[in-house]
């Protein structure tokens, strides 16, 4: 075997050994109360609970052991083996009839087959599960995110001279307490990476790297804020942050289930995003533009433009286009605007009440209700044109000239057709013309030739015509575009009023008017209650945003310490109630709060406190020291932070720094979105998605997100499923990742790019190549060793591409660089952080 397929088959087999982590059961928790429990409670408990007047089928399904041991025809849930959980097949009617009386959505089926798929993670213990009639409110309120946070006291510690920060000395206590030390610092060449990647998602150059570590030697606490200051102020920053929020709202650019509809307008949201953290936008403020941004008093048209441009957070969640009743339609579209603002800003499931009281946390079924009420009072301005099987098309906002008005989609218009017609008779004519040409040099008489000229001209005359045209019509339709600006986003029903109590969750089961309101675990004695002819929407976002609320500031930072850290002081970011982790550093998660809205809820200086902390630049060591063993002994999970943990990057981060390393990145912001060139339509069926995989040097938060086509470079390194909110990524290491960059073209091209860069480069000698290599790719500079090796391959597998593929020389040689640079690529450490 070649040396080349050697060193290639060396960073699969790292792929191939790593261990499969498991899926984030928050993520798996939030799915089953979402999508699993309310179709059981509302379809099959009637018949199937020990609250059943008769036991059907002898089936129990309203526990884990129920549903799983099943009934008199079998097991109705197999954990991982849909084909054999009878469940699937009474919910298709194949069979089995199950509810007997219609047959459930697709989509629903669909969700079952990916719970159980998944490992059908079930939180249901005991015997039978009964739902719980009432919440006890007082009881409630002393659950530790329940209360809001009180003036913490920095503790003291023994060895002060360790701590940088107040931050070091919240984490120290609990280290001392353990009587463990914490590790070394990070060598400055890791530490500078980790801080790029952190804050831009992208590499250091060789230059940065050197500045950083030169500097370190004179003053490394000077050295690490001005890097920090630097990085915070770069556009790159607001790109990088900008991710983390956007997998939160559960970002996408089409409405996924049974009819994908394409958001062509969706884009505007994420560049609004990007702007907020880049501008460092208070976050109380980003709340309330997001929630309410149509309704606050804009100071400039152009902030009146962004605010509405924020509201699209409410419009890009799925929708079920397919779905026959306009009243279940609008419900699910509430419940859904629901779950991603209790979420994203509360860390509460909320949505969990639809059906019944929660059964976790002290929200009521009438207080989800009182939030339906708001939402229900609010327009969703979606887009999505008519026809096509999408039976729920929306609006969208159309400003032009200051003027803002609701209109209709128009599905891409005669523009669009026309464009398309004219770039097809432009192929037709260039084929023409290649073919008067071979025509005219193969003429072997003056009568064959002077027609071959003729078509040639003919030809030559109607490309210039054509491609006149296509000018005009793309200045045509980029002056359309300026002109007028579409965006999706809410306002308020022009009649706001309350809504009912659906029983069970059912649309058209009611109970009784229930008034629009807040959530009683967050509220105070003093709330603004919600005039008559408003939505709620400005006063929920009032209320979310108080200062003293005791989940908004927690919620924010937790975030932000996950990023920074790699795990959040609770780890279950987006759920702060009974259900979810508890916190490992309580005071210090209600100091980081209070500091967070005593510095006017400013992202940007959050972040520099963690940064320039001493637990931030601790080292990510493993080794075999007595210390490290013992300090293993005492945290195994490393809770207490007494080291760095070691973090993959995301799949964004990875594309990117590929990108970068290989001398291809295009840091420029891309006008719209590719998803937006193929127009309005329905995935799949007058949309083909082809054009969206074609090759894109711009940062990979500017790719195309479309629900069930995520691109590849991503969907392999566990994108969040864009169709629920997702604070937590899931980590797994599979063989498709590795065999990813082992045999992908993308890969192969930036490979051979990254060599051709070394290659071109001003160094002199292989052995400086290959150490520029290592500095480009890991931010480090190879051992001896490690240059040995290479220099070695190098060798080997140039001669043998000479001597036995018959290879010329540079031929062989350059293959073998670029083998090379791809094992950079694909090695573990250019994916991970220490």
């Amino acid at each position: 075997m070649h040396h080349y397929f050697l060193l290639i088959v060396f960073v699969v087999v790292q792929g191939l050994v790593a261990m499969i982590c498991q899926a984030d059961d928050g993520a798996q928790a939030a799915f089953f109360e979402s999508k699993i429990r309310p179709v059981l409670v509302s379809e099959c408990y009637q018949c199937h609970s020990a609250s059943s007047d008769t036991i059907e089928g002898g089936l129990l399904i309203d526990t884990r052991e129920g549903i799983r041991r099943g009934g008199d025809t079998g097991s109705a849930v197999v954990p991982g083996e849909p084909a054999k959980s009878l469940v699937l097949d009474a919910m298709r009617h194949s069979g089995l009839e199950m509810p007997p009386e219609k047959k459930l959505d697709a989509s629903v089926i669909s969700d079952f087959r990916k719970w159980i798929a998944s490992g059908a993670y079930d939180p249901r213990d005991g015997k039978s599960e009964l739902v719980r009639e009432k919440v006890d409110l007082r009881q409630a309120r002393e659950f530790w995110s329940f209360r809001p946070p009180g003036q913490i006291e920095v503790p003291d510690v023994e060895n002060d001279q360790w701590c940088k920060t107040d931050i070091d000395r919240f984490i120290l206590s609990r280290i001392e307490s353990k009587a463990i030390k914490p590790v070394v610092d990070a060598e400055s060449q890791t530490l500078v990476r980790r801080i790029f990647f952190d804050l831009v998602g992208l590499p250091p150059t060789v230059e940065q790297v050197q500045a950083f570590c030169h500097a370190s030697l004179q003053d490394p606490e000077r050295a690490i804020d001005d890097l920090v200051t630097r990085l915070l102020e770069s556009p790159q920053f607001g790109e990088r942050w900008g991710r983390h929020w956007l997998d939160v709202v559960r970002y996408a650019e089409s409405t996924g289930m049974e009819r994908n509809g394409v958001f062509t307008s969706a884009w505007r949201y994420r560049d609004y995003v990007i702007d907020a953290f880049n501008n460092d936008l208070p976050y109380d403020r980003f709340i309330r533009e997001q929630i309410a941004g149509d309704l606050m008093e804009p100071g400039s048209e152009a902030e009146k433009f962004r605010m509405l441009t924020a509201t699209g957070m409410l419009a890009i969640g799925p929708k079920s286009l397919n779905e026959t009743s306009k009243e279940k339609f609008v419900m699910d579209v509430v419940d859904e605007q629901i779950d991603v603002v209790s979420r994203a800003f509360l860390g509460v499931t909320a949505s969990c009440a639809r059906c019944h009281d929660h059964k976790f946390d002290p929200i009521p079924q009438s207080e989800y209700y009182a939030l339906a009420g708001i939402f229900s009072s609010t327009r969703t301005l979606y887009g999505t044109a008519n026809g096509n099987g999408n039976r729920n098309p929306g609006q969208l906002i159309s400003i032009r000239d200051g003027e803002l008005k609701i209109v209709g989609s128009k599905g891409g218009g005669s523009r669009k057709k026309e464009l398309a017609n004219v770039k097809n008779q432009l192929k037709a004519q260039s084929r023409k013309l290649a073919s008067s040409k071979k025509q005219l040099a193969a003429a072997k008489s003056d009568k064959a030739e002077n027609l071959a000229r003729k078509r040639v001209r003919d030809a030559e005359s109607a490309i210039n015509r054509l491609r006149a045209r296509l000018k005009q019509i793309q200045q045509s339709s980029e002056n359309a575009d300026q002109a007028v600006q579409l965006l999706m986003g809410v306002c308020d029903s022009t009649e706001p009023r309350n809504t009912r109590l659906r029983i069970r969750g059912e649309h058209d089961q009611y109970g009784a008017e229930i008034p629009r309101g807040f959530l009683t675990i967050g509220a105070s004695d003093k709330h603004s209650s919600i005039p008559q002819h408003h939505s709620g929407r400005l006063e929920l976002a009032d209320w979310i945003t108080r200062p003293d609320h005791p989940l908004t500031a927690r919620v924010a930072v937790n975030r932000i310490w996950q990023h920074l850290l790699g795990r959040g002081i609770v780890a279950t970011v987006d759920n702060f109630g009974a259900n979810g982790t508890r916190p490992s550093h309580p005071l210090l998660l209600d100091h980081l709060a209070n500091e967070f809205v005593a510095s006017g809820w400013s992202v940007k200086e959050m972040i520099r406190k963690i940064m320039v902390s001493r637990v931030y630049r601790l080292a990510a060591i493993v080794d075999e020291s007595p210390q490290l063993k013992e300090c293993l002994a005492r945290d195994p999970k490393n809770q207490l932070l007494w080291r760095m943990n070691q973090r993959r990057l995301e799949g964004e981060a990875i594309r990117d720094a590929m990108l970068a390393v290989s001398g291809r990145l295009d840091l420029q912001r891309p006008r719209a979105s590719a998803a937006a060139e193929l127009g309005e339509g329905i995935v799949g069926r007058t949309l083909k998605v082809d054009a969206l995989q074609r090759e894109n040097d711009r940062r990979s938060v500017y790719l195309p997100i479309l629900r069930g086509a995520v691109p590849e470079a991503l969907s392999l390194f566990d994108f969040p499923e864009p169709s629920i909110v997702g604070g937590n990524r899931n980590v797994t290491t599979v063989p498709t990742q590795a065999l990813y960059m082992m045999n992908s073209a993308s890969v192969l091209g930036l490979s051979q790019q990254f060599s051709e860069r070394l290659l071109s480069s001003k160094v002199t000698g292989d052995k400086a190549r290959v150490v520029l290599g290592y500095q480009l790719a890991l931010s480090r500079e190879p051992s001896g060793a490690e240059v040995d090796r290479v220099l070695a391959f190098i060798r080997d597998a140039t001669a043998s591409g000479v001597n036995v593929d018959k290879l010329k020389h540079e031929e062989s040689e350059s293959r073998a660089w670029r083998g090379f640079c791809q094992s950079l690529l694909g090695c573990s450490e250019f994916r991970y952080l220490n």
